[in-house]
């Protein structure tokens, strides 16, 4: 069953506790860009998806796209997937576990 837009924003506003000049700074990191899967293309799926989501967060609710609400969807759902997996026992702070939830807006930490 699909979640409703206000489940997703519920979500999606407690989920995303990274501020947007935050997630485009880690972006830019070397661990950020070492993290997750490329599937060939070079950039991990999740840093192309932070990418996004700096741009949605700087969005106002009301001009949101469809396509954006399909992916804030597919953003909440991929962080609350993640966190059930509960991280690494040890140094969860430097694991690539938590730099991954980290592109998509999400520190498992705070």
């Amino acid at each position: 069953m699909a979640k409703s837009r206000d489940e997703i924003w519920d979500d999606w506003r407690r989920l995303m506790n990274i501020p947007p000049a935050e997630l485009d700074r880690w972006l830019q990191t070397r661990d950020s860009r070492r993290v997750g899967d490329t599937r060939g293309e070079g950039e991990s799926t999740g840093h192309k998806s932070g990418r996004r989501i700096v741009d949605i967060r700087r969005t106002r609710k009301a001009d949101l796209t469809e396509d954006d609400w399909a992916h804030m969807g597919k953003v909440v759902g991929y962080v609350h997937r993640h966190l059930a997996q509960g991280g690494p026992e040890q140094d969860k702070a430097h694991s690539d576990w938590r730099y991954s939830l980290m592109n998509w807006g999400h520190d498992p930490l705070r």
